[in-house]
This record gives C-alpha cells, sequence and structure tokens, in this order.
C-alpha cells in the first residue's frame, strides 16, 4: 500500500455538503470556518464564492495542519443581485418573488487546503423555478426550508417541488459540485478511489 492520504475536514455546517460526502462513502470531521461573509464592492459573484472558500479552507486548515480541508460558499445570481441566505422570513419571501418563474444562476465555489497549499475552483449551474404566487411563496416559508439556502431554496428538499428545470450540474446547486471536487483532489495530487481517498502515483485528473 501507498501512503495514507490526510484526513479530511468539511470547514462548513451545510448539512447538505456533508450528505454529499457521505453519499460517496468519505470519513470526514466537520469544523465550521464562521468567518464573516461579506461581499466586496465590485467583486463578481464568481470570484467572492472562490474567495469566501479560500477563506473558509485556509481558516480551519489552521487548526488542522496535518488535513485535508475543505471549503465550499454557494450564491444564487439573478441579473446583477447576488442572493445569498436570507437574513429572515421577510428576506426569504422577497427571493422567492423574484426567482419565480425565472431562470437564474447558482455559483458554488470549492477549495482544497493542506499540505499541497490551496486548489479552488468554481462551478455554475442553470436553474428555472415554475411560476407560484404568494400562497406558495408563505407555505414553502413557513416550513423552514429557506431559511439556511441560497435563494432561499433548496433543491434537493422541499423547494424541490418549485423547479422546472435545470441545465448543468445538479450538485454545483446542493453546493457541492462533485467533479469540481473531484478535478480539486488531483490537482492536490489525491484521487478519489470509490469510497476513499488515496495519494495518486501518477498525475491525474482526480480519479
Amino acid at each position: 500500500m501507498g501512503p495514507a492520504p490526510p484526513p479530511l475536514v468539511l470547514a462548513s455546517g451545510s448539512p447538505r455538503r456533508a450528505d454529499v460526502l457521505e453519499a460517496l462513502g468519505l470519513s470526514f470531521a466537520v469544523d465550521p470556518a464562521e468567518i464573516p461573509e461579506a461581499r466586496r464592492e465590485g467583486e463578481s459573484p464568481q470570484v467572492f464564492v472562490e474567495r469566501l472558500s479560500r477563506e473558509k479552507a485556509r481558516t480551519v486548515a489552521a487548526r488542522h495542519p496535518r488535513s485535508l480541508v475543505l471549503g465550499g460558499d454557494t450564491v444564487v445570481v439573478l441579473d446583477d443581485d447576488v442572493l445569498s441566505k436570507p437574513t429572515d422570513a421577510q428576506d426569504a419571501a422577497r427571493m422567492l418573488r423574484q426567482l419565480a418563474g425565472r431562470e437564474h444562476v447558482v455559483a458554488t465555489g470549492l477549495a482544497l487546503a493542506g499540505p499541497h497549499g490551496v486548489e479552488s475552483g468554481v462551478d455554475e449551474t442553470r436553474v428555472r423555478l415554475r411560476p407560484f404566487g404568494e400562497e406558495a411563496v408563505a407555505a414553502y416559508v413557513a416550513s423552514g426550508e429557506p431559511m439556511d439556502k441560497a435563494g432561499a431554496y433548496g433543491i434537493q428538499g422541499k423547494g424541490g417541488a418549485l423547479v422546472r428545470g435545470v441545465a448543468g450540474d445538479y450538485f454545483t446547486v446542493m453546493g457541492f459540485p462533485i467533479a469540481l471536487f473531484v478535478d480539486l483532489l488531483g490537482r492536490a495530487g489525491l484521487r478519489y478511489a470509490f469510497g476513499r481517498l488515496a495519494v495518486r502515483s501518477e498525475p491525474g485528473d482526480g480519479l
């Protein structure tokens, strides 16, 4: 057997990202970064989510210097508006009214920090929501699901009923683009070995 890869730490309290890692069969610890998530003036959504992902990964990597730390961030982009997590129920309702019947972009950044340094990237997916009115908005907000979701909806939960179609990677909308994660592993000298991580014996794309 070759050398063992570093232990994996998820720098996020997101249940969705934990669910994906568990579905991939990977063992990991959870240590949320808890950093400010304010967008800088003039910062594009893509630069914003990648910067936050890198900052989260670096912050937690400082506490786990021998680990592989995964940070991530997701935003919804509608026209020129960037929709992060709603601040309260009224804010969630406002976002849902904006998104109803329209197409938007979901941008998710991921970053891997560890002994190799930091590797990061961004993936984008287009999503169209169904037309819906105030009754649906009120009922969905009352469910509580929108409150910790970028754009105030979760495609993998009750909010899936609001979605008309997806053009791109479903997992990007969930907040964890698996293809990007595998690519970042390859750039970090690792590979996904279907249920575990392994150190690469030769250059590759993460598989």
